[in-house]
């Protein structure tokens, strides 16, 4: 069973790690902790500055996964040009549903929580909560992005804020 966990993910493979978003294995190395040899994946998030290791029998439990295909990039783009859908349910509760869609590591619910928190000019300001889930459903949507688009961000980030603009029209 741990042998076909291993070969899933590689070193210099770029993954979603789900509470922080695409990373990239540097290496695979042993460890032994607490008096047991554990086999450990080495995640760089470079933007980040942050180094992180998981057990490698444990990294598809937690939801590690690969990056998304393109299939699913332009699935996130359709998500991204529908209506907003907000609920009327109290702020605390919506916070905490977007949080955890932007911790799930899922492209589609990142999408979902970016299209339902995006304002245009003439809509009203957004809360200081709003902005920063906002801002974080954001970042890790044009960093999946950029990364299966072969790492510009700023293209990724301008393709984003383009679909975004063209739903407002």
């Amino acid at each position: 069973m741990t042998k076909s966990k291993k070969s899933e993910f590689r070193p210099d493979d770029y993954v979603v790690y789900p509470a922080h978003g695409v990373g990239q294995i540097v290496s695979i190395e042993e460890q032994e902790i607490a008096g047991i040899t554990l086999e450990l994946f080495v995640i760089s998030f470079e933007k980040d500055k942050m180094t992180l290791r998981v057990p490698t029998n444990k990294a598809t439990e937690i939801g590690m996964r690969s990056l998304s295909s393109p299939d699913v990039v332009s699935r996130a783009f359709t998500t991204l040009k529908g209506k907003a859908k907000v609920k009327r349910a109290m702020w605390s509760r919506r916070a905490q549903e977007y949080e955890q869609k932007i911790n799930s590591g899922d492209l589609i619910a990142i999408a979902e929580v970016v299209r339902d928190l995006h304002r245009t000019d003439d809509q009203r300001e957004q809360s200081y909560s709003e902005r920063q889930l906002y801002e974080a459903a954001l970042e890790r949507l044009t960093r999946e992005v950029a990364a299966v688009g072969g790492g510009d961000e700023v293209l990724a980030a301008k393709q984003v804020g383009d679909v975004l603009v063209s739903r407002a029209a």
